[in-house]
């Protein structure tokens, strides 16, 4: 019985302390599920600016909501207008908007010499103050709003007049954002690619500089409703490791070029970009190799004036590289109405080849010249030897052979042949007369075709170099004047 007794009592105890577990439990399951409710949100999207912090035991707001509110509330229907541009400064209605720009280079790709133009890519931005557009910051926690729709709000109408093709960048994302600060500010920033045009003066070509514009303005707003401005302080960036081909950028400067139509007057910004030409690379493409075509073109000076098929051979070949490459070089230009300092150049190189052909058509007409003219003395001499033996047979034969009569020492005064023989005596007898040095040297080489080879040995070098320090002093002295501003 005492067994049983406490097997009830100990029944009963349990009993009571589940009932009490399920009674305890009840507040804890509600406090549970209350508190999941407000980390959700469950109570609409007042709640959810708040989150719950269970190590502080409050509540913080959410800032990413509160943008989201913000831009809401900024765009909602019938608040913000962006066809109707925004005040002037300090909200004046009648005052312009203005609009102050910057851009940074980021890369030129290409300077085309033949079209006249250059591939550029920048990071083009724009700066204007947008009252309609103003916010609470909550006390500094929010700095600014990102759009990645730009289409939202009012946008300058700016374009580039000398743009001949451009595009924007979509990869991964397009490569554009707006800020809008708490203040009502605007900040547009884009990354696009332009080929734009560049009018070149090629006179000095290829020492040359040349200048390019990068010209904005305005489209449809005149100045009366729309001014654009360069940035104070730092208006166009340059990346540091810019690389042109063939080019280097020495300096850009920035002006404003506002212009006026029978529409009105709009504005306008400038950017002109100063590019030095490399000029080791045609030095090294152009200069030296027709140097080297001219002077080939003197070996046929040295050659036997007999070898005839080498001398031409030599001097058509020359001819025709030097035309070839003159071609070459004209086709990468532009045709232009004005003579540029490589023509000068490639003319005078292949004048000075084709000269060296025709001073071998020289010597090979001088070389049959002398020919003809060794022959003429050699019948000469012959004749003259003929005709001085039958003088003086017939003289034998008038004195009469037949008597033996003995000849008179001195012959009488009128003959004809004592005289002649007597004018020729003197004649070598006088001293010759004096002779200058460049004579004396020349005489040394008996026929004309030898003296006009070696001739042009020295007068076809020392015009060529006298040639270049003309056209050396004349461009790069030029060159000089330009960069003086």
């Amino acid at each position: 019985m005492w067994n049983k007794d406490v097997k009830i009592k100990t029944g009963v105890a349990a009993t009571m302390s589940r009932d009490r577990w399920r009674i305890g439990a009840v507040p804890l399951c509600f406090l549970f599920i209350l508190q999941t409710v407000w980390a959700t949100g469950a109570h609409g999207p007042e709640t959810q600016q708040w989150k719950w912090s269970g190590k502080q035991g409050k509540a913080q707001l959410n800032y990413r909501e509160k943008e989201k509110d913000i831009l809401d509330e900024l765009f909602q229907t019938g608040r913000y207008d962006k066809r109707i541009r925004p005040s002037g400064v300090n909200g004046t209605e009648n005052n312009p908007t203005l609009v102050d720009v910057n851009l940074m280079l980021r890369s030129i790709s290409k300077i085309d010499d033949y079209n006249m133009e250059y591939s550029v890519q920048l990071t083009f931005r724009e700066e204007w103050e947008d009252e309609r557009l103003a916010f609470d910051d909550l006390g500094g926690r929010i700095k600014y709003l990102t759009l990645t729709e730009t289409n939202k709000v009012w946008m300058p109408d700016l374009f580039f007049k000398n743009e001949k093709l451009g595009h924007f960048h979509d990869i991964i994302l397009p490569n554009v954002y707006l800020r809008i600060f708490p203040n009502g500010d605007v900040l547009y920033s884009i990354r696009i690619s332009l080929t734009l045009s560049c009018p070149m003066n090629l006179q000095l070509y290829p020492l040359d500089r040349q200048t390019c514009e990068l010209l904005l303005a305005s489209y449809g707003w005149t100045t009366d409703d729309l001014v654009f401005l360069w940035r104070k302080g730092d208006p166009v960036q340059v990346t540091q490791n810019l690389h042109l081909p063939r080019f280097t950028l020495e300096k850009f400067f920035t002006d404003y070029c506002n212009s006026k139509t029978n529409t009105g007057a709009y504005s306008c910004l400038k950017v002109d970009l100063l590019f030095k030409r490399e000029f080791s690379y045609y030095l090294l493409t152009i200069y030296i190799p027709c140097c080297m075509l001219v002077i080939v073109s003197w070996v046929s000076f040295w050659l036997d004036q007999n070898a005839v098929p080498a001398r031409v051979s030599l001097g058509v070949t020359t001819l025709l590289t030097m035309a070839t490459q003159t071609s070459g070089i004209n086709q990468s230009l532009p045709p232009v109405s004005y003579t540029k300092a490589i023509d000068v150049w490639t003319g005078v190189c292949l004048t000075f080849v084709f000269g060296a052909l025709l001073e071998f058509a020289l010597v090979n007409y001088a070389s049959r010249s002398d020919i003809h003219r060794e022959q003429m003395k050699k019948q000469r001499r012959q004749w003259e030897f003929e005709h001085q033996a039958a003088l003086e047979a017939d003289h034998l034969e008038a004195d009469g052979a037949a008597t033996f009569a003995m000849k008179p020492l001195m012959r009488p005064h009128g003959d004809g042949l004592s005289l002649d023989k007597a004018r020729q005596c003197e004649i070598h007898m006088q001293p010759p007369p004096p002779r200058r040095c460049c004579g004396s040297w020349l005489s040394k080489f008996p026929s004309r075709s030898k003296r006009i080879d070696v001739i042009s040995r020295i007068t076809f070098p020392l015009v060529f170099a006298l040639f270049n320090v003309v056209y050396w002093s004349t461009y790069l002295f030029r060159e000089e004047e330009e960069d003086i501003p």
